[in-house]
């Protein structure tokens, strides 16, 4: 708990002064730091699987599962599901001991969607009370989770555009023939070969979402060399 607190107070030095972090955390996270309620398509974001399976006890229409065949069709017998890291938990307490049958499949499928959905709370919790010290953190409601997720971790994609805003020119100009065969070079790099030269040229990998944020720039200069003869 102490680390995810620690995250939150670099989530909010990220927001605080502009530069951004290079996160990857699952979509629900972001809707969670932002108060939003969370639902079924939230977990099928992430665990596909899980989604279906869930899914397909509730839906049996059309699905030849009756009374009487579904312990031998649905390969659980309590109100027990997989947790995020793979262990079989219950979804309630002493869910062990709940009989899975056809007549409560509907308030087990609900269960076992709440538990997925809110196991992590606690770690949430954490990471919101480490961005307290630093930022207001109920105004994160009134955030989306892609507004606070780029406020954090700024865009992933390093556009040529908005390397153009990033760039002066010292003793070149815009429109010289060196500078066309720069950005025509950058145009045909990878998006991971453009966050590496935005490493090389800046330290750091992500670009804020906002250019009016960029406050350092680099420079492009054009230095003639003119070769000694022996």
């Amino acid at each position: 708990m102490v680390q995810f607190r620690f995250l939150g107070i670099l989530m909010a030095v990220a927001i605080r002064t502009k530069k951004p972090l290079d996160l990857h955390l699952a979509p629900w996270v972001w809707k969670q730091l932002c108060s939003m309620p969370l639902g079924g398509r939230d977990l099928e974001e992430v665990d596909l699987l899980t989604y279906r399976t869930l899914q397909g006890i509730l839906h049996l229409e059309n699905s030849g599962i009756t009374e009487d065949n579904f312990h031998v069709m649905i390969p659980l017998d309590s109100f027990i599901a997989h947790s995020a890291d793979g262990r079989l938990v219950p979804v309630v307490p002493g869910g062990q001991n709940i009989s899975l049958t056809f007549a409560n499949r509907t308030e087990y499928v609900d269960r076992a969607l709440d538990y997925r959905l809110h196991e992590m709370d606690s770690q949430v919790a954490a990471v919101r009370e480490g961005m307290s010290t630093i930022i207001p953190v109920p105004l994160l409601s009134l955030l989306t989770a892609l507004q606070l997720e780029q406020l954090v971790c700024g865009l992933p994609e390093v556009s040529v555009e908005m390397l153009k805003k990033l760039v002066r020119y010292r003793d070149i100009t815009e429109s010289h023939q060196l500078i066309g065969w720069f950005w025509q070079s950058l145009e045909e790099f990878t998006n991971e070969e453009r966050v590496l030269f935005l490493r090389f040229v800046s330290g750091r990998s992500r670009l804020p979402s906002n250019p009016a944020d960029i406050t350092q720039k680099f420079q492009i200069i054009k230095v003639d060399r003119v070769r000694s003869s022996q």
